[in-house]
Protein backbone atom coordinates (compact mmCIF):
# COMPACT_ATOMS: atom_id res chain seq x y z
CA UNK A 1 0.00 0.00 0.00
CA UNK A 2 1.30 3.43 -0.84
CA UNK A 3 -0.25 6.87 -0.49
CA UNK A 4 0.85 9.87 -2.55
CA UNK A 5 1.16 13.09 -0.55
CA UNK A 6 1.06 15.53 -3.51
CA UNK A 7 -2.49 16.89 -3.12
CA UNK A 8 -3.65 19.01 -0.15
CA UNK A 9 -6.65 17.07 1.23
CA UNK A 10 -6.74 14.20 -1.26
CA UNK A 11 -4.43 11.26 -1.83
CA UNK A 12 -3.95 8.64 -4.54
CA UNK A 13 -3.81 5.01 -3.47
CA UNK A 14 -1.64 2.31 -4.94
CA UNK A 15 -2.12 -1.32 -4.00
CA UNK A 16 -1.51 -4.84 -5.20
CA UNK A 17 -2.27 -8.28 -3.85
CA UNK A 18 -0.62 -11.66 -4.19
CA UNK A 19 -2.52 -14.52 -5.81
CA UNK A 20 -1.54 -16.91 -3.02
CA UNK A 21 -3.66 -14.87 -0.59
CA UNK A 22 -6.64 -14.17 -2.89
CA UNK A 23 -10.18 -14.75 -1.70
CA UNK A 24 -9.52 -14.17 1.99
CA UNK A 25 -10.81 -10.60 2.19
CA UNK A 26 -7.39 -9.27 3.17
CA UNK A 27 -7.37 -6.48 0.57
CA UNK A 28 -10.93 -5.48 1.50
CA UNK A 29 -9.96 -5.25 5.17
CA UNK A 30 -6.75 -3.37 4.30
CA UNK A 31 -8.56 -0.82 2.16
CA UNK A 32 -11.32 -0.28 4.74
CA UNK A 33 -8.73 0.30 7.47
CA UNK A 34 -6.67 2.58 5.22
CA UNK A 35 -9.73 4.68 4.32
CA UNK A 36 -10.79 4.93 7.97
CA UNK A 37 -7.31 6.05 9.02
CA UNK A 38 -7.03 8.48 6.11
CA UNK A 39 -10.32 10.19 6.94
CA UNK A 40 -10.25 9.96 10.75
CA UNK A 41 -6.60 10.06 11.79
CA UNK A 42 -5.08 12.09 8.95
CA UNK A 43 -8.14 14.23 8.19
CA UNK A 44 -8.20 13.69 4.44
CA UNK A 45 -11.23 14.67 2.39
CA UNK A 46 -10.76 12.26 -0.52
CA UNK A 47 -8.98 9.10 -1.67
CA UNK A 48 -8.41 8.26 -5.34
CA UNK A 49 -7.48 5.06 -7.15
CA UNK A 50 -6.54 4.95 -10.84
CA UNK A 51 -7.21 1.48 -12.22
CA UNK A 52 -6.79 -0.07 -15.67
CA UNK A 53 -10.26 -0.84 -17.12
CA UNK A 54 -9.50 -4.56 -17.46
CA UNK A 55 -8.49 -4.96 -13.82
CA UNK A 56 -11.85 -6.30 -12.68
CA UNK A 57 -10.48 -7.51 -9.33
CA UNK A 58 -9.30 -4.04 -8.29
CA UNK A 59 -12.48 -2.42 -9.59
CA UNK A 60 -14.58 -4.87 -7.54
CA UNK A 61 -12.42 -4.11 -4.49
CA UNK A 62 -12.86 -0.33 -4.61
CA UNK A 63 -16.58 -0.73 -5.34
CA UNK A 64 -16.96 -2.90 -2.21
CA UNK A 65 -15.50 -0.08 -0.13
CA UNK A 66 -17.77 2.55 -1.70
CA UNK A 67 -15.52 4.21 -4.28
CA UNK A 68 -17.34 5.73 -7.25
CA UNK A 69 -16.09 5.91 -10.82
CA UNK A 70 -15.43 9.53 -11.73
CA UNK A 71 -13.78 9.36 -15.09
CA UNK A 72 -11.52 7.85 -17.71
CA UNK A 73 -7.95 8.92 -18.45
CA UNK A 74 -6.58 7.79 -21.82
CA UNK A 75 -2.87 6.88 -21.83
CA UNK A 76 -2.63 7.78 -18.13
CA UNK A 77 0.37 5.69 -17.10
CA UNK A 78 3.33 4.27 -18.99
CA UNK A 79 4.06 0.68 -17.98
CA UNK A 80 7.02 -1.14 -19.53
CA UNK A 81 7.15 1.39 -22.37
CA UNK A 82 3.44 1.23 -23.23
CA UNK A 83 0.82 3.85 -22.31
CA UNK A 84 -2.23 2.44 -20.54
CA UNK A 85 -5.70 3.91 -20.04
CA UNK A 86 -7.05 4.13 -16.49
CA UNK A 87 -10.37 4.74 -14.79
CA UNK A 88 -10.41 7.22 -11.90
CA UNK A 89 -12.27 6.03 -8.79
CA UNK A 90 -12.77 8.15 -5.65
CA UNK A 91 -14.08 7.89 -2.12
CA UNK A 92 -15.00 11.03 -0.19
CA UNK A 93 -14.95 11.27 3.59
CA UNK A 94 -18.68 12.03 3.70
CA UNK A 95 -19.57 9.12 1.37
CA UNK A 96 -19.52 6.67 4.28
Amino acid sequence: MSVSWSLPAARRLGFYGMAAFAGRGLMTDMLRLTAAAAFTDIGLHRLEANIQPGNVTSIALVRRIGFRKEGFSPRYLRIEGVWHDHERWALLRDDG
